[in-house]
């Protein structure tokens, strides 16, 4: 009966199921809180930690408001397969793969988009782990940390990030409240022109001299990532800096430092990101600002190393663009079974040698939600949320503001199937 319900659940979870992720706390604060449904339907004996399996699912009933504009619609905001276990003392795996993205490998790293993760763990002892496979990079944070599940919106900053990579990290926790993790991974997940397209070019918005793209060599991420615990967990910090090697002589500088206090029935966090980038790997300026160096008379003056592609339009890239992201978040427990969640972000971005692009976009977000938990020893919550989101745009750089809001009304289920 045990293997039956095994083999049908794992079938029926592949047909239905994509998945999202997250970073270092990859939802194990619930791997064993929770009781499955094996465990509540057949009363089965887990005698073993080897294979455990969850389904993830929120949805919701949508308003949406753009500029004035209402729509409403059900819409699924999450739904994902996650399957992890530990074969014994030393070794750990955990694979999580989703279905609604295309299941054609990259040209980087031969792994599909849709494949969040999948690598394997050796636990040397209590101190000392490494992690091989396609992981998750270890940036700071607690927005970034979360499980997406239970996150109304992101800032547009840890929104726009790639996190899925290639590669391996080492974990060394000299005492249990402090871990200090090593990671290289690739950059990115295709090759150099699926990344940036063929011919693409940077444009510095100082002087509008526009430069050929080259290949790195190392297309290469290296993280160095501290979480702190202090005070019997009341005081905890994620913080992490780290260099990319973007094209040949281009790289981004990322830093992350997130605090949070942690209480029994309040938590409160606020998180600094920080990006630099010689191309805006982010893509936001990207977006923004192509329309002004088409229209730049300097543009028309293309040097030699701009190879042209077949229309001669090759694909444009900002080049020195900077990010500074301020996120806050609380939850408290008013009542039993009851939570109310407060958020909100100031981001700016800066084309950094043109004036009129200094701080030229500003992004607000504004949420607010109130959940209520039904069900004892189960992961779920029913929610009513309000979610605001407004970018203001510098005079100078005669771009156009926008608003949006939403209101939602619907459920999160972390469901432990077995």
């Amino acid at each position: 009966m045990r293997n039956i319900f095994t083999i049908t659940l794992f079938s029926l979870a592949i047909q239905l199921i994509h998945a999202q992720g997250y970073n270092h706390d990859m939802g194990e604060d619930s791997l064993y809180k929770y009781e499955s449904l094996a465990d509540k339907l057949f009363k089965l004996e887990k005698k073993h930690d080897a294979f455990n399996v969850w389904v993830n699912f929120a949805a919701s009933f949508q308003a949406t408001d753009e500029d004035g504009k209402w729509e409403t619609r059900f819409a699924n905001r999450e739904l994902r397969l996650e399957i992890a276990g530990n074969i014994n003392q030393h070794l750990s795996y955990r694979l999580r793969h989703q279905l609604n993205k295309s299941n054609a490998a990259k040209g980087g790293d031969n792994f599909a988009k849709a494949t969040d993760l999948a690598w394997i763990a050796w636990h040397f002892n209590d101190k000392l782990n490494i992690q091989a496979g396609k992981i998750c990079l270890n940036w700071g944070g607690f927005e970034y940390d979360e499980n997406p599940i239970f996150i109304y919106r992101y800032s547009d900053f840890v929104d726009a990030m790639d996190i899925y990579m290639a590669g391996v990290g080492v974990s060394y926790r000299p005492v249990p409240s402090q871990e200090f993790v090593l990671q290289g991974t690739n950059t990115y997940n295709g090759s150099f022109h699926e990344e940036w397209g063929h011919g693409a070019v940077a444009v510095d918005t100082h002087n509008g001299n526009i430069t050929r793209l080259q290949k790195s060599r190392l297309p290469l991420t290296f993280i160095a990532n501290w979480n702190g615990n202090f005070c019997n967990n009341r005081l905890q910090t994620r913080w992490a800096w780290g260099i990319q090697s973007l094209a040949k002589g281009k790289t981004g500088r990322l830093l992350t430092l997130g605090q949070q206090l942690n209480m029994p029935r309040l938590q409160w966090y606020v998180d600094y990101y920080g990006g630099w980038y010689d191309i805006d790997h982010l893509r936001f300026a990207n977006k923004d600002l192509t329309q002004w160096a088409e229209d730049n008379p300097i543009f028309d003056s293309r040097t030699e190393d701009a190879e042209p592609t077949a229309n001669d339009t090759p694909p444009l890239l900002m080049a020195d663009v900077r990010y500074h992201s301020l996120v806050t978040k609380a939850n408290w427990q008013f009542a039993t079974r009851w939570n109310l969640m407060l958020k909100a972000t100031y981001e700016t971005v800066s084309a950094a040698h043109k004036s009129n692009f200094h701080n030229y976009r500003k992004s607000f977000v504004y949420a607010t939600s109130v959940e209520y938990y039904p069900i004892e020893k189960q992961n779920l919550r029913f929610f009513l949320a309000y979610i605001g989101h407004k970018v203001d745009y510098s005079k100078r750089s005669a771009l156009q503001d926008n608003n949006t809001n939403r209101i939602e009304l619907g459920l999160m289920y972390r469901m432990k199937c077995f």
